[in-house]
């Protein structure tokens, strides 16, 4: 995989492709880059509006790209039992669990989860459930990718208090999100290979990318040198939203992506550069934190993968 770029993804024609938050940042590179190989892609997003402007971006810059908008809030699961009830596509070959939040101040989501956890882990682990079944039935190729972060190794889930109700600190907060979604693709990918699932789950990482999710929350609180600090880090320190995509894209699409996979930049001072096979926490490789995380996300959002219970 040395030097792999965004013209080494196999051709996606006939395939379909689902990217959360791909209005912006690195989803919409995904969506676009997975729409320019072929693939009819799904742009799932809180604001239509934003998705509309996204998919007109994107068949500018590609042209003869299918592309469409659906609305999906993830920090509100009856928005997502909406759009994973209202799915038209005659098939679903690729779920990219792309959006997220970052250090945000305390909030809640609309089913009264903490954000960050309720958004990044538990909106993407109700819509992969639901989405479960159309997975199933694409056969061979079919995968599901999560977005995690280098920053998953600054903090484990705490089952006894995921909602951080004894101390909210928004950069644990951030960095349990993200092992929690590796803890995700860990325990579905056990669940996958007991059932010889043709379904792969894998993840990837982006490394340091610049993109506005660094600057949402300063934004958010009117911190403007907090926000400035975050755009000259995202300048002179960030690689691009195009570079960022490509752990996502391999993971997605590439011939050698097995089971559990995770993908990012190699280290070298920054997370920089075409992906590789990326080092995680020995935590989210665990079998028992993953079924009692499981356990915990089907009770909270109500969504029980039936075809893969054991």
């Amino acid at each position: 995989m040395k030097g792999w770029t965004a013209s080494d993804i196999p051709d996606q024609t006939g395939r379909t492709a689902v990217v959360t938050g791909a209005n912006s940042g690195l989803g919409f590179v995904t969506a676009r880059e997975l729409a320019r190989r072929g693939a009819q892609v799904v742009l799932a997003c809180r604001s239509e509006a934003r998705g509309a402007e996204a998919a007109q971006r994107i068949r500018a810059q590609a042209p003869g790209a299918y592309v469409r908008v659906a609305p999906l809030d993830l920090a509100d699961l009856t928005s997502v039992r909406t759009f994973a009830a209202e799915y038209q596509g005659d098939r679903l070959d690729l779920l990219i669990n792309n959006a997220g939040v970052m250090a945000l101040p305390r909030r809640s989501t609309a089913d009264g989860f903490e954000m960050q956890f309720g958004v990044n882990h538990l909106g993407h682990f109700a819509l992969t459930g639901l989405l479960l079944p159309k997975l199933l039935e694409a056969g061979p190729g079919a995968r599901v990718v999560s977005v995690s972060s280098f920053m998953h190794m600054l903090g484990t889930v705490d089952p006894r208090d995921l909602n951080m109700e004894r101390g909210y600190r928004r950069w644990t907060a951030y960095s349990r999100s993200k092992s929690a979604n590796l803890l995700f693709i860990h325990e579905l990918s056990r669940r996958l290979r007991a059932t010889n699932a043709h379904l792969v789950a894998a993840a990837a990482h982006p490394g340091y990318a610049s993109t506005n999710l660094q600057t949402a929350a300063p934004k958010m609180e009117g911190r403007r040198a907090t926000k400035r600090f975050m755009e000259i880090g995202n300048r002179y320190f960030g690689q691009s939203p195009d570079q960022g995509a490509l752990p996502t894209l391999y993971a997605a699409t590439a011939p050698d992506v097995h089971q559990n996979d995770f993908f990012g930049p190699p280290f070298q001072g920054l997370w920089h550069g075409s992906p590789v096979r990326s080092t995680r926490a020995k935590w989210t490789r665990s079998d028992t934190a993953g079924r009692g995380l499981w356990a915990a996300s089907e009770r909270l959002t109500g969504v029980r993968y039936e075809t893969l219970a054991n």
